[in-house]
Order: structure tokens, then C-alpha cells, then sequence
């Protein structure tokens, strides 16, 4: 009976540390942007215009930038920097600041973009692959004024996505492979806002990301679910953190796009509006400034320009540009 007693009193202390109080609220917050220019091209947009909009017309002055193996590495030992030179340069003229994510796991669907002629390859073979890839893009840009961060992966310990494998000591060997070619800049390691402890990524990484969700589509349960946890939960766990391993805690995916049954390019405007909308989007804002943390990266700037050009819906891009002027 004792023994439940003391697991009673303790599950009332965890509680209470995550889930009571209040964070301080953030004043001097850094708001940035995710981009994918896969994402802009799925969407049926220019995705050159809509990286120049985001930067010349919204005013972003810092952007997570996916850098995806099978767009960088079309055929094997054919590396295509094009499309990635002109981000990178379009950001160091306008004195943006980038955060470049690099590996096999980068942000959007299906998470790992592999190549064609990599999907066949060996586990161990795919990681001589990506090693090498990691190798080019340092080597290639650590000069580059505008990066900020690299994060290697996305959230490469969560398990999410359509991906051939997880390998914690390969994610190791990608940051100190990094690290060896670029030792000032610091590396991000993400993971799950709502499903971890972060304790891992902390670990592993110079800087934790987090994601915070506010609402997700579960398809176990063909429903979407909200979550109802406050914004001191995040600071606490961030506190922790800080506490136990001296690691600053950003949010690198704060929502701000629908999240349907379908890819959001095939979800109707109007099943888009269930789960984000202008009135949604304040009301993320503001619990993001309840959190505690300083510098958030909104998750759908492609869909904002979308809504904006292709349906004359431009109500969440101006509520957003306040943020950034």
C-alpha cells in the first residue's frame, strides 16, 4: 500500500512540474519560416517566387531550408547544386539566416527523399552515400555567410515518415563528420514537441528543435486530435534541458498549414480551413509567445503564398507579415 502511496506522490510531482504554472513570456522573439521548394512545386507554384516573396515581400529574415538528397544527387556521384546555390545566395544578399537541413531525413513528406538509384543500396552502402552527400554540401558552403545552423536529420529519432531504417551511432557519425569540416557553427538535433523529452537530441545536439503542434491527424483513428497541453510544458522540459546537458531548446516547426486526411495540395479549401485558418493561426502565435522560447520557424509559408496567389486568400501571409517588420 506504501508503495502506492509514493507512485501516487510522485506521478502528482510530475505532473505538477510540466503541467502548473506559467512560462515567462517571450518579448523579443526571432520568427522565421520552414521552406521547401518541393513543396512549393507540389503546391503547383513557382517555387522561385515563392522563396523571393517570403524574403522580399514578407520580410523573413530567417529560414529553414530543406536540402534534399534525391534533388542534390539526381544520378550517383552527379551532385546538381543549381537550385541550392541560388537559395543560399538570394539569402546572403538580403541578409537572411539559414538553418540547412541536411541527410537522408529532411522535412516534408515522405521524410526520407531518397534517390531512385539509392533505394536498392545496402544500409551500409546508403550511409557511405549520405556520408559523402554531408561531405559536399560543408565542404561546399560553411564560407556562406548566411547559414546559421545545420541540423543533421529531422527528428531522426521519432519515428515518423517512410524511411528504410533508423541508426542512432550513423547520426553521430554525420555530426562529427560535420563538425570536423565546420567546427564554429553549431549543429540542431529535432524532435518531437509532444512525444519526447527531448533527452536524445539533447545528447546529440549543440542546439534541441523542437516542433509544436497544436492539432494532428491521426490515421489510426481517421480523425484530427488537439492538444491540450500548455505552454509550460514545453518551457519545463526546455528548463530541463538547459539543467542536465547546457542545451538551448528553438522551435524549428511551429504549425501554421492545415493537417488533413491527404497531403494539404489534396485537401479542398475548404477541409483545409478545419484545421488552420486565420483565427487558428493567432491563436498559435500567441501560445508560441507562452512557451518560454525564443525563436520559432513556422511550418506552411508555402501554402500562406498559395492561399495568397492561387485562391486570393491572403489574410494569413498579412497577419504574418507583422511579425516579420
Amino acid at each position: 500500500m506504501k508503495m502506492y502511496y509514493y507512485i501516487f506522490i510522485f506521478i502528482g510531482i510530475i505532473f505538477t512540474y510540466f503541467f502548473v504554472g506559467k512560462a515567462p513570456i517571450s518579448n523579443n522573439i526571432v520568427w522565421g519560416i520552414n521552406f521547401s521548394q518541393k513543396q512549393a512545386q507540389d503546391m503547383g507554384l513557382n517555387w522561385q517566387e515563392n522563396y523571393s516573396a517570403l524574403i522580399d515581400d514578407l520580410g523573413v529574415k530567417n529560414i529553414k531550408l530543406a536540402v534534399y538528397w534525391d534533388l542534390i544527387e539526381p544520378s550517383e556521384n552527379q551532385f546538381s547544386f543549381q537550385d541550392l546555390d541560388w537559395q543560399i545566395k538570394k539569402a546572403e544578399e538580403n541578409n537572411v539566416n539559414l538553418i540547412l537541413v541536411i541527410g537522408m531525413k529532411v522535412p516534408r513528406w515522405p521524410e526520407c527523399h531518397i534517390p531512385e538509384w539509392a533505394k536498392d543500396k545496402s544500409k551500409i552502402e546508403q550511409q557511405e552515400e549520405i556520408l559523402e552527400m554531408l561531405n559536399m554540401i560543408v565542404s561546399k558552403y560553411k564560407n556562406s555567410p548566411a547559414i546559421k545552423f545545420w541540423q543533421v536529420e529531422n527528428e531522426p529519432f521519432f519515428p515518423f515518415g517512410q524511411c528504410p531504417w533508423t541508426d542512432k551511432e550513423f547520426v553521430k557519425k554525420e555530426i562529427n563528420l560535420v563538425k570536423s569540416i565546420d567546427p564554429q557553427r553549431p549543429i540542431i538535433i529535432s524532435d518531437s514537441g509532444e512525444g519526447s523529452f527531448w533527452i536524445q537530441a539533447a545528447q546529440f545536439g549543440d542546439v534541441v528543435g523542437t516542433t509544436i503542434y497544436r492539432q494532428a491527424w491521426f490515421n489510426q483513428l481517421n480523425k484530427s486530435i488537439k492538444y491540450h497541453l500548455p505552454g509550460v510544458f514545453y518551457w519545463r522540459k526546455a528548463q530541463l534541458v538547459k539543467l542536465l546537458f547546457n542545451k538551448e531548446v528553438i522551435c524549428v516547426e511551429l504549425q501554421a498549414e492545415p493537417w488533413g486526411p491527404n497531403l494539404i495540395y489534396n485537401l479542398s479549401v475548404d477541409e483545409q480551413a478545419k484545421t488552420m485558418n486565420l483565427k487558428q493561426f493567432e491563436v498559435n502565435v500567441e501560445f508560441a509567445k507562452t512557451t518560454g522560447l525564443k525563436e520559432f520557424y513556422f511550418w506552411g509559408s508555402e501554402w500562406w503564398y498559395w492561399m495568397k496567389e492561387k485562391q486570393n486568400l491572403p489574410d494569413i501571409w498579412n497577419k504574418a507579415k507583422e511579425l516579420f517588420y
